[in-house]
C-alpha cells in the first residue's frame, strides 16, 4: 500500500510540473536533479513492487524500516543517473550551435545504439536478473545489518539500470511527455510473460526509428532532439 501511494504521487506531480518539458527546460542541474528524480520514482517504482514486496515478506521485523531502505537505494541509483541525463538534455542544443546537422545525426545515433542495446546479451542478462529478484534476496543475508536494506536496493537498482538506460536515453532524446510508454513498456519487459520478446521488439522499433530519421528527419519535429 506504501509504494502504491508512493507512485500514484510521484506520478501525480510529474504529471502537473512536466506537462510539455522537453530536454532541462532551461534548469540548472540543481533544479533538474529533483524533477529527475522525481520522474524516475514515478517511472521505475511499479516494476519493483514484486521486489520489494517479496523483500518486504521475508523481514521478521521492522518490515515498513527495511521497505523504506530498499526503495532508497533504488531510487538513490536512478537520481544519480540524473546527472548524465542532465549532460544529453543539453547535447542537442549546443551540438546544433556548433553545427546545424549535429542534432539530426545524435537523434539517429540514440535511436541505432537503443536498438542495438535492446538486442544484446548483456540486456537480457539484466533483464533476467530483474525478473527474478529470488537469488538477490537470498545474498542480502550476507550485508551487514546497519546498510543491508539500502545495499540491497543499490544493488537491484544497478541490474535494472543495465536492463532499462537504453529506454532513459530515449526518453531523454523526445522528451519527458512520453515517460507513460516508456513506463509501460519497462513494466511489460519486467512482469508480463513474454516481456523479453517485448524488449526485442522494442529494439527492433528503435532501429527503425533510426533508419526513418536517416531519410524522414521531420517527424522528429518538437522532441528534444529536433533538427534545427
Amino acid at each position: 500500500m506504501l509504494l502504491l501511494i508512493l507512485v500514484v504521487a510521484a506520478w501525480a506531480a510529474t504529471i502537473t510540473i512536466a506537462r510539455g518539458m522537453t530536454g532541462t527546460m532551461g534548469l540548472a542541474l540543481a533544479a533538474f536533479m529533483p524533477m529527475w528524480t522525481l520522474m524516475m520514482a514515478a517511472m521505475m517504482l511499479p516494476s519493483v513492487a514484486p521486489v520489494a514486496w517479496l523483500y518486504a515478506t521475508t523481514a521478521q521485523s521492522n518490515r515498513t524500516a527495511r521497505f523504506g531502505g530498499l526503495v532508497a537505494g533504488y531510487l538513490a541509483v536512478w537520481a544519480a543517473v540524473g546527472v548524465p541525463a542532465y549532460g544529453l538534455a543539453r547535447l542537442p542544443g549546443w551540438l546544433t550551435g556548433q553545427h546545424t546537422g549535429a542534432a539530426h545525426i545524435l537523434a539517429v545515433a540514440i535511436f541505432a545504439v537503443c536498438g542495438m542495446y535492446q538486442l544484446s546479451s548483456l540486456k537480457d542478462r539484466c533483464l533476467a536478473h530483474c525478473r527474478s529478484s529470488v537469488p538477490q534476496l537470498l545474498q542480502c543475508g550476507s550485508y551487514q545489518r546497519r546498510f543491508r536494506d539500502l545495499r540491497a536496493g543499490i544493488e537491484h537498482g544497478r541490474y535494472c539500470l543495465g536492463c532499462c538506460w537504453g529506454l532513459m536515453v530515449i526518453l531523454v532524446a523526445v522528451g519527458v511527455m512520453n515517460l507513460a510508454a516508456l513506463a509501460a513498456l519497462v513494466l511489460i519487459e519486467k512482469l508480463w510473460t513474454w516481456g523479453p520478446a517485448a524488449g526485442r521488439l522494442a529494439g527492433a522499433a528503435a532501429l527503425a526509428l533510426a533508419v526513418a530519421t536517416i531519410w524522414f528527419p521531420g517527424w522528429l519535429r518538437g522532441c528534444t532532439l529536433s533538427p534545427r
